[in-house]
């Protein structure tokens, strides 16, 4: 891809009224763009990454044995009122009425609606066990949105249910869920803390949330300096500037931290109130026992630049950076210097690379600045000096490290750097 081609709309300066420097960095880099308070586009560099993320969840979420369907996100109020989340919700509901004077609302999740669609189809223990799940668009006419894309009117979730004929087939699926979890926010370079958590306005009687600390966040853990034992829920207020419960040794410590995924056992709340039974062997008429999964996929994008910056900008994990490798030419009128960056490009694609060429006239300052700001892991600068000496420089923009290389050796040190960033 050449910048000068691709729509990459970068600012020196932070946008004034933002508080979180993802927030800002993610405007900065041009990854997003804030529409209205709380509604973001996503322009081709942030959509890189999110389809990163979506395709990591997807992979654990495939391995799992859950299968992926999407959901509309138009819904019929009736279906809340069977479950009398219409009321519980209705802070946040955006709602309206059909040409056909309908009440509807626009889906601020999807308990209701997946469980209506399982209710149609599944009549019989055979067909149980059963997880679906989507990547789908939820609306919640927040009161106050904050820090940008971390709590927003409009974001992008993975919503997970389970379905099954007992509690054991539900904590079967519990923790397969949790495990694909850790493994999704692992993946994607974060910290994440699993904590027991209360179940609020869904439901159940099991639930926790994965939370990573950082300096912004509107919920908190509590966290042993000694054991390390992670809290939060109500445990937070109870517990704050106590010794550590599990070790008895420890301090527990408080920290912010965002919320990335929460997972409950909902048990029987909405197939009871939504009539989703199934058959058993005897014949006999069961309800079928739920369990439901999300994860913030945007806000993960937001949680990544939080917990991977620095002052010249963002330095993405190898797993969901836009590209892996930028190339930056100093020289655009060196036909030599563009001409080795064309052949790179070949070479690094042939590796199943995908790079980003810096091919605009602008100064090499700007070049560096924006290369800094954008964050790709490994980037390979062509300049006068180290090309007429047959060099070439790569450089690590975690570390910062620099080496030079010939110019023969940078294809086959690239595709061995990108394992180990």
């Amino acid at each position: 891809m050449r910048w000068s081609s691709y729509f990459i709309p970068t600012a020196k300066e932070a946008p004034v009224g933002t508080e979180a420097v993802s927030h800002q960095l993610l405007l900065r880099a041009g990854l997003i763009h804030m529409l209205t308070s709380g509604v973001y586009s996503y322009l081709p560099l942030g959509l890189r990454v999110l389809n990163r993320i979506q395709d990591i969840i997807r992979e654990e979420m495939n391995a799992i044995g859950a299968q992926e369907l999407f959901l509309p996100c138009l819904q019929p109020l009736e279906l809340w009122q069977q479950t009398g989340r219409d009321k519980t919700l209705a802070e946040v509901m955006i709602r309206f009425k059909d040409k056909r004077g309908k009440d509807m609302c626009l889906g601020p999740t999807h308990e209701e609606i997946i469980t209506d669609l399982v209710k149609d189809f599944v009549q019989s223990y055979r067909q149980l066990p059963l997880v679906l799940y989507q990547i789908q668009t939820k609306f919640r006419d927040e009161i106050r949105p904050r820090f940008g894309i971390v709590r927003a009117c409009e974001f992008i979730m993975k919503d997970a249910y389970s379905f099954d004929r007992d509690k054991k087939g539900l904590e079967r699926n519990y923790q397969l869920m949790y495990g694909a979890y850790e493994k999704i926010f692992k993946r994607c370079n974060l910290n994440a803390i699993a904590v027991k958590a209360d179940s609020g306005a869904m439901g159940g009687d099991i639930s926790h949330e994965f939370m990573v600390p950082g300096a912004i966040g509107e919920d908190a853990v509590l966290i042993c300096n000694a054991c390390g034992q992670a809290m939060g829920g109500a445990q937070v207020q109870s517990l704050e500037n106590g010794s550590c419960p599990q070790c008895a040794k420890g301090t527990l410590e408080k920290k912010v931290a965002i919320e990335l995924g929460h997972i409950f056992q909902l048990g029987t709340k909405y197939s009871q109130a939504q009539g989703a039974n199934f058959l058993d062997e005897n014949g006999q008429q069961q309800t079928i026992i739920m369990g439901c999964y999300g994860i913030g996929v945007s806000r993960l994008i937001a949680a990544v630049v939080e917990s991977h910056n620095d002052a010249a900008g963002i330095i993405w994990p190898k797993e969901v950076a836009p590209f892996d490798v930028e190339i930056l030419p100093v020289q655009m009128a060196d036909s030599g210097i563009m001409e080795l960056a064309e052949n790179y490009y070949q070479d690094l694609s042939r590796l199943g690379l995908e790079a980003l060429i810096d091919d605009r006239d602008v100064t090499a300052g700007v070049k560096f600045n924006d290369a800094d700001l954008i964050g790709i892991p490994l980037r390979i600068v062509i300049g006068k000096r180290t090309f007429a000496e047959g060099k070439v420089e790569i450089k690590n923009r975690r570390t910062g490290e620099v080496m030079k290389l010939g110019k023969d050796e940078v294809s086959s040190k690239i595709k061995e750097l990108i394992e180990k960033v």
